[in-house]
């Protein structure tokens, strides 16, 4: 697949989407394979490449969705590797899209590699049957939590599969969140409390959106009451700031909350979560942000990878949204507040260790991109250089 020492990535997954968790994967990705393959030239295949090109102008940006067998061939036939993930993309009904770019893969003689995904709900008989007959044959399958273990298994594919972690849990913090924050006219002074919602979609179909924003609205209400808190809404995806909005509606405190507005990197939504007090919401990545902050969290769990993360972390893994009655669920924000010394303590412990589970999906990757393709002279003692640097 190209000259001795010569390597070309290609990174497959959910990007170009403007999801804030998903961006941070590829950033904290393609950070760790130039770290250590400076030599590998990085293809990015994105849902909006014009999205992608703006946000990462130093990698070749490949739109892929509504294009033709042939001309992919033309980009897919280039690579040393095809990385497939990380994140949440092997679900019923998407799976197959991913997995028929795999096959093409594959089919031009093209090695995949499997980089933490998240799987489920994956129940579609035609989306197991991909599962099955492209991930048999990957050259590794890495998966960031135990649920998507089980679905892939319960799925039938029988090939040994690894659990590592997601890969944002690498991404590098800045120094930017405060001068953000004022930007956003966010006060100081006040305790604040970060709240992430989402739609509830086809992760928590159980979820009724009203009760729902009702129930948040309370407990935001509650934070003002209880730590004399200003609530901020960090949104991850667009149309999270309408969910933000319909939380808003339902409280009698409205003046104390703010929903932020502006369209950030990853880095910057982290940086800015880096300067919150407390974090309460569903969002995987912006619990994986407060949890690399050092913040007490509270995730309110709309599908298992929200679950698995909270038992991961040692926070309180609550079962539900709107099924949890609002009296235990404002219970557990209060514990969390008077708690949080020994919980902040505790949930810096299990994300060191989880830190080192994400950096194992890069090592294996990279282990493997040297074995393909072993890296040029030049560059082999750097990486080494590094370590005794820091």
């Amino acid at each position: 697949m190209g000259d001795l020492g010569s390597v070309t990535v290609g990174v497959l997954g959910s990007y170009g989407g403007r999801n804030v968790g998903d961006e941070a994967i590829l950033t904290a990705m393609l950070d760790r394979i130039r770290a250590g393959r400076p030599d590998a030239h990085l293809v990015v295949f994105s849902r909006n490449p014009d999205q992608s090109r703006s946000t990462y102008p130093d990698v070749e940006v490949v739109g892929w969705e509504g294009v033709c067998r042939e001309r992919i061939s033309e980009h897919l036939r280039r690579l040393s590797v095809l990385v497939l993930g990380g994140g949440g993309i092997l679900y019923n009904t998407e799976a197959r899209r991913y997995l028929r770019l795999v096959r093409t893969a594959q089919d031009l003689g093209v090695p995949v590699f499997t980089y933490a995904v998240g799987a489920g709900p994956l129940t579609d008989d035609s989306d197991c049957a991909w599962v099955r007959a492209t991930l048999a044959d990957a050259a590794e399958v890495t998966v960031r939590d135990e649920e998507s273990k089980l679905v892939l298994e319960e799925a039938g594919l029988t090939r040994p599969i690894s659990v590592t972690a997601d890969p944002a849990l690498l991404l590098e913090p800045g120094d930017g969140g405060d001068e953000l924050l004022r930007a956003e006219a966010v006060p100081r002074g006040r305790h604040l409390v970060g709240m992430s919602v989402r739609e509830p979609g086809r992760a928590a179909e159980h979820l009724d959106e009203e009760g729902y924003h009702q129930l948040l609205g309370n407990v935001a209400d509650f934070l003002v009451h209880r730590l004399d808190a200003h609530v901020v809404f960090v949104p991850m995806e667009r149309d999270d700031i309408r969910h933000a909005h319909g939380v808003v509606s339902h409280m009698t405190h409205a003046e104390r909350c703010q929903v932020l507005h502006g369209s950030y990197r990853p880095q910057q939504v982290l940086d800015m979560v880096g300067q919150l007090d407390l974090a309460i919401g569903m969002r995987l990545h912006f619990l994986i942000f407060a949890a690399l902050s050092g913040i007490p969290l509270l995730p309110l769990p709309y599908a298992g990878k929200v679950f698995d993360f909270a038992q991961q972390i040692g926070a309180p893994a609550l079962r539900g949204v709107v099924r949890e009655a609002a009296g235990p669920l404002l219970a557990e924000v209060d514990r969390l507040w008077d708690e949080r010394p020994a919980r902040v303590a505790h949930i810096a412990n299990r994300t060191a260790l989880m830190k080192l589970r994400a950096a194992e999906t890069a090592d294996r990757l990279l282990a493997y991109l040297d074995h393909i393709a072993p890296r040029p002279l030049a560059h082999q003692a750097e990486p080494a250089a590094a370590v005794g640097a820091g």
